[in-house]
């Protein structure tokens, strides 16, 4: 420890962190850029874990949801298309998120949107997180409640909380987690679609268009930009694939190479491909029963599966397994997202442990509410604004960072970042704007139809425009001016860090970790004005 630090130990200057905070097997660096010595998984674990999240069952409720709205032909068309869209903008995301090492929320301020201008993102991702996990523990209830006779408002509160236990323990935990029951419940999950042959399925186009939005049977635009609207709500699902692609080791030449590709675009965009095919099971599956069960029970997986197993004992295991694989990665990823937020705006860390109870806690209350009954019309809005935050951080790493409109590396560090970028912020807000607009019936059946596809077009439009007109100079505050050296140690809490993680700090007169520059309240950016030493 240097004579500066000594000093500081010695006047109990040097910041310290709680028990939570302090242990990173279990805070899993959720604020920081994820080191090489902590990274010692292979890039087949990550990809396994990553692809764990994929376990979720709300891709059949959506995709029965689609179909028995819009019709089977509309659902079609519009969850392949949604497909395509996703893995398109998921790319460019889970590269910089692996190569980096860091999440979600880190790759966005440095892509377009600035320090404080991802606090707004932070909320949408966040928002991500506790819906869905209100659908999957929704899910879960109906199946407890089915099979079990556990009422509706106990299954909740034990789908909240069953979670909390692995989600402590960070990537340790949900690692083996995953690695252990992927095999089981892909097993599980074809089993309806492997037993019964093909003459027997009746999938019927005919079904939906009660609203007006399709005819019940044919294509139709209308019906089928409100189905992709909904199917697009799951655009913001590669931010939890980031979280894990954080803990992808460094690239290496040879077969190695290979290998890590393979595992960053399979554990990346690829998870929406088996989330495609899942949500036309869906669709397949509650057209098959809407007329024994109707609309409303036909669109849950429970009844689903309980029909295309069989067995309700094996469907009740199946839907509590995914809904358990799922809602850990919700949890996890909420915590991070909840963790970013708050350092932000009150400049306190006590932990990411705390947000995993707060994230919980908003799930459960949404549970209680009964979101699940309102699946298209939550997933319908939420979807807008999604698309619009993933596409110009998607438009920034694909196009304005190959053409030289940004820097090419990725700065996530306060000390390095002004306050708000208007590329890639004013991209989202002008293109939520517009497409919530459009939602909201401002310009015709059409376009409220095709609201989350303006969104997109325009956010990735803005991106490059915005880019061009400011001449980049909002992405970086200052040039960095560190020390030589592979680790350097915080002038401030006095642990030592790898060098993406650290600044220079003049007003600590030293170098600073990551996580004590966005908590330092008293420097007002100091680093940042021209009156900076």
């Amino acid at each position: 420890m240097s004579a500066s630090l000594s000093v500081k130990a010695t006047l109990g200057l040097v910041r310290r962190y709680g028990g939570w905070a302090s242990r990173e097997a279990i805070e899993d660096y959720s604020l920081r850029y994820a080191p090489v010595s902590y990274r010692r998984w292979s890039p087949y674990a990550v990809a396994v874990t990553a692809l764990g999240s994929i376990a979720y069952l709300a891709d059949f409720a959506i995709g029965g949801s689609i179909a028995v709205t819009y019709g089977m032909t509309n659902a079609v068309a519009a969850i392949c298309a949604a497909a395509l869209v996703i893995f398109l903008t998921g790319i460019p995301i889970a590269v910089y998120s692996a190569r980096y090492a860091i999440d979600m929320d880190l790759l966005t301020r440095g892509a377009g949107f600035g320090y404080l201008g991802s606090t707004l993102t932070s909320l949408i991702y966040a928002s991500f997180t506790f819906i869905f996990f209100a659908l999957e523990g929704s899910i879960m209830a109906q199946a407890l409640a089915a099979g079990l006779g556990v009422p509706l408002q106990l299954g909740y509160l034990v789908c909240a909380l069953v979670v909390i236990p692995v989600v402590v323990y960070g990537m340790t935990a949900l690692s083996r987690l995953q690695l252990w029951t992927q095999p089981v419940w892909l097993a599980l999950m074809v089993i309806p679609f492997v037993t019964r042959p093909p003459g027997e399925w009746h999938g019927s186009g005919g079904v939906g268009g009660g609203d007006g939005s399709g005819d019940g049977g044919g294509f139709t635009l209308v019906g089928f930009g409100l189905g992709a609207g909904v199917a697009l709500s799951l655009i913001a699902q590669i931010g939890e694939q980031a979280d894990y692609l954080r803990f992808m080791p460094e690239r290496r030449a040879g077969r190695g190479r290979i290998g890590w590709w393979a595992a960053v675009l399979a554990a990346g965009p690829g998870w929406v491909v088996l989330g495609a095919l899942k949500q036309l099971g869906g669709a397949l599956l509650a057209v098959e029963i809407v007329d024994r069960v109707g609309p409303e029970r036909a669109v849950q997986p429970m009844e689903q599966y309980r029909a295309g197993i069989g067995v309700t004992a094996l469907a009740v295991f199946f839907v509590v397994l995914s809904q358990i694989k799922i809602n850990v990665t919700n949890a996890y990823s909420g915590s991070l997202s909840w963790a970013n937020f708050f350092a932000r705006t009150l400049h306190r860390h006590p932990g990411r442990v705390v947000w995993i109870f707060f994230n919980v806690g908003i799930a459960l209350a949404l549970m209680e509410l009964g979101v699940f009954g309102l699946l298209n019309t939550v997933l319908g809005f939420y979807s807008n604004v999604a698309i619009a935050w993933i596409g110009a951080v998607s438009a920034d790493l694909a196009i304005n960072k190959p053409l030289g409109l940004s820097p090419r590396g990725v700065e996530f560090k306060r000390a390095y970042l002004h306050t708000i970028n208007p590329v890639g912020f004013g991209s989202m807000v002008i293109a939520s704007a517009v497409s919530l607009a459009a939602y909201f019936g401002a310009f015709g059946e059409l376009a409220h139809a095709f609201s989350p596809f303006i969104a997109l077009g325009l956010a990735i439009a803005l991106a490059p425009l915005l880019a061009l007109a400011t001449r980049g100079r909002y992405y970086l505050a200052r040039e960095r001016d560190l020390p030589p050296g592979a680790l350097l140690t915080c002038v401030v809490c006095g642990q030592a860090y790898e060098r993406p993680d650290v600044a220079d700090c003049p007003f600590h007169h030293g170098v600073i970790c990551s996580l004590c520059c966005s908590l330092e309240a008293s420097c007002h950016d100091l680093c940042k004005t021209q009156d900076a030493p």
